[in-house]
C-alpha cells in the first residue's frame, strides 16, 4: 500500500532508461500483483518478484542467482537478541548509536569465532 509513497520519498534519481541500464527493483510477496508491478514501472523500474525455490538452477543443481530477500529482517533480529537494542535504555541519539555499533561488532565477533573454530 506504500509503495507510491516510497518511491516518492527515493532521493536520489533513478537512472534514464533510455540513456543508461534499467534500474531494476526487487520485491518480496507483500508487493506481487499487478498495482504494484504498475507503480513500478510508472517509476521507471523493472519489477522482479522471484518465489521461493524458483532461482535458476546450474547442471549440479546449485543456485545461480539465489533471492536476496529478508536480510534485513534477519539482521533486525540479530540485534533484537541485544537488550539493550532492543529496549533502548538510552535516552540520548548519539549513545544509542554507540549501543547498536557495538551490538553489531558483538555480532561479527561471534560470527568470526564460530567460523575460526
Amino acid at each position: 500500500m506504500l509503495l507510491q509513497d516510497t518511491l516518492e520519498a527515493v532521493v536520489v534519481d533513478p537512472p534514464n532508461p533510455v540513456t543508461e541500464l534499467e534500474q531494476n527493483l526487487a520485491m518480496d510477496r507483500g508487493y506481487r500483483g499487478k498495482p504494484a508491478h504498475a507503480t513500478a514501472r510508472v517509476f521507471g523500474y523493472t519489477p522482479h518478484c522471484k518465489q521461493i525455490g524458483s532461482e535458476k538452477l546450474d547442471d549440479t543443481g546449485v543456485k545461480i542467482h539465489p533471492s536476496k530477500r529478508w536480510v534485513v529482517e534477519r539482521t533486525h533480529t540479530w540485534l533484537n537478541g541485544c537488550r539493550g537494542v532492543l529496549i533502548r535504555w538510552c535516552k540520548k541519539s548519539s549513545n544509542y548509536l554507540g549501543n547498536l555499533k557495538l551490538a553489531c561488532a558483538l555480532l561479527w565477533f561471534r560470527r568470526l569465532w564460530r567460523i575460526g573454530n
